[in-house]
C-alpha cells in the first residue's frame, strides 16, 4: 500500500452544496482527547451570529427554541453530554513572519435547549485542530515534528499544538485514559494561561474562601474553576459518577456554592456584563466546579469534575491544568492535599490527577520568585481522531440560513 498525505477532500473543494433544494454543509466530526464534536472551516460559515447559531442547532440536533428535556439529539450529530456538544470554527491565519497559525472559536451547546455559550475554550477538542488542518491540506504533514500555534478567540489566549509524523507517513500515536486504542498523539502547551476569564490567578484575592461553611478555592488558569474539599460534602472524590449524579442534595448544594463563587469571582458574559445569579445557575461553561480528595492509586490527588451543569466522565484538560496549578498555591484546597512546590527560577512541576477514566498527567511550568509562583505554561498530552467527514443536509433550514449559504458560496457550488 502506498502512503500519501494528500487530503481526501481538500479545503478549496469542501464547500456547502445545494442539492434537491436542500443545502448540504461540510463538517469534520472529530474526537479530541475525551471530547467529540464538529470542526467547521470558518470561511464556509454564515457571518451573522443569529444565522450561524441556527446552523449549529441543525447540525447538532438541539431545539431551535425553548426546552426539550431528555432530548437525545437523534436529529443531529450531538451525543447528549456536554463533552460531545462542541463545535469549533477554525481557519489558518498568517502572522508577521509569514508563519501559519490556526485561529479557533468554540461554541458550546447543550442537548435540551438551543442557547449557545461562546465564553470559553475546550482543551480536549483543541487537540483535534492541528489534525483537522492537516486533513484539510492547510499545513505540513511531512515526516518530522511539527508545531503550530492556535489563537483562541473565546479567551484571547494562544496555545501551541505539537504532532509528529513518522518516516512512513503515519502520525506518532499514543493511548490516553478514557479512549480505547492508539491514535495520533498531540501535545498541547497553554502559554500564559493565568486569568483566562478574569485576568487574575485568584479572582477573589484569596487562596481559599468560606462559602456557607464549605472551604473552596477560586482559581483562574485556562478556565475559572471552583475547587472544593470532597470531605466537606461527606465525599471522597472516588465515588462512581452515577452515585454522585443521583445525590440531589449534593448537587443542589454544589450549585449554590459555584453560583456564589461565580459572583465573588465577578465572572462576566462575553459582552463584558457581569453575570447574574440566574445566568450563573444556567451557565453551561463557567465556572467549572470540582471536588477533590486524597489519591488512592499513586497520583497526587483525586477529582470529580463538573462542566458545571453535568458531571464529566473524566476530567477536562483545561480544568486539569487549573487544578494542577492550584496545587502550587499555598493555602488552596488543592495544595492542602497535593502540597506541590517549585524551586527558585524556572521549574517543571508534574501533577497526576486521578479521575473516573484513569489518571491525567499534566506539567506546569513555573517561575518562582520572592513574590511567589508565576504560572508560565501548562502542558498535557492528548490523542486526536477524525471520526467522519462529509456533508450534513440542513433539513428545514430557514430562508435566512439558505440565503446566507447562497451568498457565501455562490451558485457555482450548487447542483440544482
Amino acid at each position: 500500500m502506498t502512503s500519501t498525505t494528500t487530503p481526501l477532500t481538500s479545503g478549496s473543494n469542501f464547500c456547502p452544496v445545494l442539492r434537491n433544494g436542500i443545502w448540504h454543509f461540510p463538517v469534520h466530526h472529530m474526537r479530541g482527547g475525551t471530547s467529540t464534536g464538529i470542526v467547521i472551516w470558518e470561511r464556509m460559515a454564515p457571518k451573522e451570529n443569529r444565522v450561524r447559531e441556527e446552523l449549529l442547532r441543525h447540525i447538532m440536533g438541539v431545539p431551535a427554541e425553548g426546552y426539550a428535556p431528555g432530548n437525545r439529539q437523534t436529529a443531529g450529530l450531538g451525543r447528549g453530554s456536554p463533552t460531545s456538544n462542541k463545535v469549533f470554527f477554525a481557519d489558518v491565519e498568517w502572522i508577521a513572519d509569514a508563519r501559519p497559525r490556526l485561529i479557533s472559536t468554540l461554541a458550546q451547546l447543550a442537548a435540551d435547549h438551543g442557547r449557545i455559550d461562546w465564553s470559553v475554550n475546550c482543551g480536549n477538542m483543541s487537540s483535534a485542530l492541528q489534525l483537522w488542518a492537516v486533513d484539510m491540506g492547510f499545513i505540513d504533514a511531512s515526516p518530522g515534528a511539527h508545531a503550530i500555534d492556535i489563537r483562541n478567540t473565546n479567551t484571547d489566549k494562544v496555545m501551541t499544538s505539537r504532532m509528529a509524523v513518522e518516516l512512513d507517513g503515519r502520525f506518532a500515536e499514543t493511548q490516553i485514559p478514557g479512549v480505547l486504542g492508539r491514535f495520533p498523539a498531540v501535545d498541547l502547551v497553554l502559554r500564559n494561561p493565568v486569568g483566562a476569564k478574569t485576568g487574575m490567578l485568584l479572582p477573589t484575592g484569596a487562596a481559599s474562601e468560606n462559602i456557607d461553611g464549605y472551604l473552596v478555592s477560586c482559581v483562574d488558569v485556562a478556565v475559572p474553576m471552583v475547587i472544593a474539599r470532597a470531605s466537606d460534602f461527606g465525599k471522597t472524590a472516588h465515588e462512581p459518577l452515577a452515585e454522585l449524579a443521583g445525590d440531589l442534595a449534593f448537587l443542589g448544594k454544589a450549585k449554590e456554592i459555584w453560583v456564589e463563587a461565580g459572583q465573588r469571582m465577578r465572572l462576566k458574559r462575553k459582552d463584558g456584563v457581569p453575570m447574574s445569579r440566574d445566568e450563573l445557575a444556567r451557565s453551561e461553561t463557567i465556572p467549572k466546579f470540582c471536588i477533590v480528595g486524597e489519591p488512592r492509586f499513586g497520583a497526587d490527588l483525586s477529582v470529580r469534575y463538573f462542566t458545571p451543569q453535568s458531571l464529566h466522565a473524566s476530567l477536562a484538560v483545561s480544568g486539569g491544568c487549573c487544578l494542577a496549578a492550584a496545587t502550587l498555591i499555598p493555602g488552596s484546597v488543592a495544595h492542602d492535599i497535593a502540597g506541590k512546590t517549585a524551586t527558585p527560577g524556572v521549574d517543571e512541576v508534574h501533577v497526576a490527577i486521578e479521575n473516573p477514566a484513569g489518571t491525567l498527567e499534566t506539567t506546569v511550568i513555573v517561575r518562582r520568585s520572592e513574590d511567589g509562583p508565576t504560572i508560565a505554561m501548562a502542558a498535557y498530552r492528548r490523542s486526536a481522531q477524525v471520526l467522519l467527514k462529509g456533508f450534513v443536509p440542513l433539513y428545514n433550514a430557514s430562508a435566512a440560513l439558505a440565503s446566507a449559504l447562497d451568498r457565501q458560496c455562490g451558485s457555482d457550488r450548487s447542483d440544482k
